[in-house]
């Protein structure tokens, strides 16, 4: 295929950090995709294994145009630096860990995009890919299969860069750009906003994203820890969230991740505040948590489906339907937030006296 290096059909924008081990996969993987005339731009947020370096070797060797940037540290940041840098008018924004197996999925999915933009009548639109996790350990697994479900709804929340972002750059323009403030939580706050001005749509092709943080750091903890993370910036609690490049460890520095040092920081957080300011922060975390209770309804749905063998999305949820239509009515109120918010409590104050400070054979307390 010929490649006009100026207009391509589509810019892929990757962030990097200490990714040098993972280039080639990445780089085969695009050169393996059929029918699209495609450019990367890799954004490299200060990496000291030299993934910068390794990046312009295999660019030059790349059927496709591709470029190196380097930028200042976080994927904020580096995402909309790479945004800047890109050449055609719609951007793939794409973890570094992500793959496409079917070597069409790319022509899928601009070509998904390009009717979903029709149909619609605007460009306020973008797509996201059906998440797989490219896991270690071999066999299925009810957690994943869950999370993989999940991440095929437009519910709020459900919505997060490793199911890659598609979209035009006027769109993005409108609704971006990143949110630099953290060093996480960007792709969250672009997806609320994408919502809130468009509309998402799911492509038909799927990408796999690998799930060596959750490996590494436990699963539970992490969705733990990114569910404190969800709630404090939905309630605009910035006093823990100032605490994330502590509790955030980027990919080659994770270990074994430990809840305990976590819930002490948000209880000596919440400790000096004023009664009536720490009595806000619980109804507005149980107003939060409330509003999420659907995800309980669905798991139950997803185990059924889980033990039937079905096929990841596909499947009636009747107890989803439920909880919408009766549950959620009823509970949205003063009585179920304030309900909700002691649920959360109680949880916490077990919480706090059950987990872990500090890894089996460490000394010295830490996050990770």
């Amino acid at each position: 295929m010929h490649y006009e290096p100026d207009h391509p059909e589509l810019s892929l924008v990757v962030p990097t950090l200490n990714e040098a081990g993972g280039l080639e996969r990445l780089f085969a993987m695009l050169s393996a995709q059929r029918e699209v005339q495609l450019e990367l731009v890799m954004a490299d947020g200060g990496s000291t294994d030299g993934t910068a370096e390794r990046a312009r070797i295999l660019a030059g060797a790349a059927p496709f145009p591709a470029k190196v940037i380097e930028t200042g540290r976080g994927r904020g940041r580096q995402l909309n630096a790479g945004a800047a840098a890109a050449s055609s008018d719609t951007l793939l924004f794409l973890h570094a860990d992500s793959i496409f197996p079917d070597p069409l999925a790319l022509r899928t999915a601009l070509d998904a995009f390009t009717q979903a933009v029709a149909t619609g009548g605007n460009d306020r639109i973008a797509g996201h890919f059906r998440l797989r996790f490219d896991r270690g350990a071999p066999g299925p697994s009810l957690p994943y299969y869950f999370y993989e479900w999940k991440a095929r709804l437009h519910r709020p929340g459900c919505t997060h860069g490793d199911q890659g972002f598609l979209l035009g750059r006027r769109f993005f323009t409108e609704v971006g750009p990143f949110d630099e403030s953290y060093p996480i939580l960007e792709d969250v706050r672009l997806a609320g906003r994408i919502a809130d001005g468009g509309r998402w749509v799911l492509l038909p092709a799927e990408i796999a994203t690998s799930a060596r943080r959750f490996e590494t750091e436990g699963l539970r903890e992490r969705q733990t820890l990114n569910a404190l993370l969800m709630n404090f910036a939905a309630i605009g609690w910035d006093p823990f969230l100032a605490e994330l490049p502590r509790l955030y460890q980027s990919q080659d520095r994770a270990g074994r991740l430990l809840l305990g040092p976590v819930l002490r920081l948000i209880a000596a957080l919440l400790r000096p505040l004023p009664r009536r300011e720490r009595l806000r922060l619980w109804r507005e975390t149980g107003r939060y948590v409330r509003a999420n209770a659907w995800q309980i309804p669905l798991f139950l749905d997803v185990l059924r489906h889980f033990r039937n063998g079905t096929p990841v999305g596909e499947g009636a949820t009747p107890l989803l339907n439920i909880h919408d239509r009766l549950f959620d009515r009823l509970t949205d109120n003063g009585a179920g937030h304030r309900a909700t918010a002691l649920l959360v409590w109680l949880w916490f104050r077990l919480s706090l006296s059950r987990e872990p400070l500090t890894p089996p054979d460490a000394q010295n307390p830490q996050l990770y």
